[in-house]
């Protein structure tokens, strides 16, 4: 067994089995960021003239039509600022877009409320099957793999993707960035790299229940080379254009609108919540938290130190997590022994499913070679 190790930089460690340190003690997650990242990046500064030079190449393209893009708002940071950088610094009229897959805080529903009046925007809000979602959200909790929220995203960014390609809108804008992601999470943490068809169909196939009728599934491949080389879609990820401080950004969105932050990163659902802060903790031993800190750590926005204290205890309280347990097991009709039963199972991967993850890694490798992705990808 591999003896435990964590960069002397950040606080990622050997609970990603893949971690390589130099002589210095350094991870390759500091030493990408600061020789790949960071040079092309520079948190954004001098990156204005580019930023309005895309924002008039997204007019242009969409001078006859309603809205000249759209965007995934889940009420959190990061989308929240990626619709204020739209909107006010690149003056675009972008079409908000939120999918209700049946966990929204009251918080995060109230500050999508809060931006739609005080910048004027337009709100599409698609309701996913709520009979649909439970039920393959529990075949997932059955599968016993780490990739617990794997349903959500699909949901997420499938509803958003069919949407745009339906209504011919050609930009997706979204809150994807270095500035607080820098650091992405290895799959075995339960990143699982894209919409993997085959991965959620033999899951299904094996715990579900025959309900998916009208759930959401776009395959990576489709959104990756068909939408984007046959149908024109463009992503583009603004807030890598703008200097983004976290705290900054809360403390305008606050005094602009009355947007309200969340205690952390992807606490505006409230099965993420849980997942990350209860399930992949206690059952598997993964800290998302690790990373999303390691990031702003890298970032120059949290001390190691403090990235240390906040790891060394849990997020959230006992009494909410056990609060939050008994919440989830209610909404998704499990008794609350039973879920106890399902969290103290063998614990499985994605390698125990058919996949396509080969092929995905291909593309991966594609992508890296090209310069497209400069994060870390495993």
């Amino acid at each position: 067994m591999r003896k435990y190790q964590i960069c002397t930089k950040t606080i990622m460690d050997t609970s990603d089995p893949r971690i390589i340190f130099n002589d210095a003690g350094e991870s390759d997650y500091y030493t990408n960021f600061t020789n790949n990242i960071l040079p092309e990046w520079n948190h954004g500064i001098g990156k204005e003239k580019e930023l309005y030079r895309v924002a008039e190449k997204i007019k242009k393209s969409s001078s006859n039509k309603d809205f000249d893009c759209i965007i995934g708002i889940s009420g959190g940071l990061d989308s929240s600022y990626a619709v204020y950088v739209a909107k006010e610094i690149m003056g675009l009229n972008p079409l908000l877009y939120h999918v209700d897959a049946g966990w929204n805080s009251h918080q995060a529903t109230s500050n999508i409320e809060k931006l739609i009046n005080g910048l004027n925007l337009e709100l599409y809000t698609d309701v996913i099957n709520w009979e649909e979602m439970k039920d393959l959200q529990r075949a997932f909790f059955y599968s016993q793999i780490p990739d617990l929220d794997f349903p959500q995203d699909t949901a997420f960014f499938s509803s958003l993707y069919k949407f745009a390609k339906k209504n011919k809108i050609k930009y997706i804008l979204t809150g994807a960035n270095y500035s607080t992601e820098c650091c992405r999470e290895p799959e075995e943490w339960g990143a699982y790299p894209g919409i993997d068809k085959i991965l959620i169909n033999d899951i299904y196939k094996k715990f579900g229940n025959n309900k998916l009728k009208t759930f959401p599934i776009i395959d990576i491949l489709i959104y990756k080379i068909f939408y984007k080389y046959f149908f024109g879609m463009k992503v583009f990820h603004p807030l890598n254009y703008v200097s983004y401080i976290k705290k900054d950004v809360e403390k305008l969105l606050n005094e602009k609108f009355g947007w309200e932050s969340f205690q952390h990163k992807h606490h505006e659902s409230r099965f993420t919540r849980f997942y990350e802060d209860f399930w992949l903790p206690k059952k598997f031993g993964f800290h998302k938290r690790r990373a999303h800190f390691s990031s702003l750590i890298l970032t120059g926005q949290m001390s190691r130190e403090e990235a240390l204290n906040r790891i060394s205890k849990p997020e959230l309280d006992e009494l909410t997590l056990k609060n939050e347990f008994e919440f989830v097991a209610q909404k998704m009709g499990f008794e609350v022994s039973e879920l106890w039963n399902i969290f103290k199972g063998e614990n499985k991967t994605y390698k125990n499913f058919k996949s396509k993850r080969g092929l995905i890694g291909i593309g991966i490798q594609m992508t890296k070679f090209l310069g497209l992705e400069k994060r870390l990808f495993r």
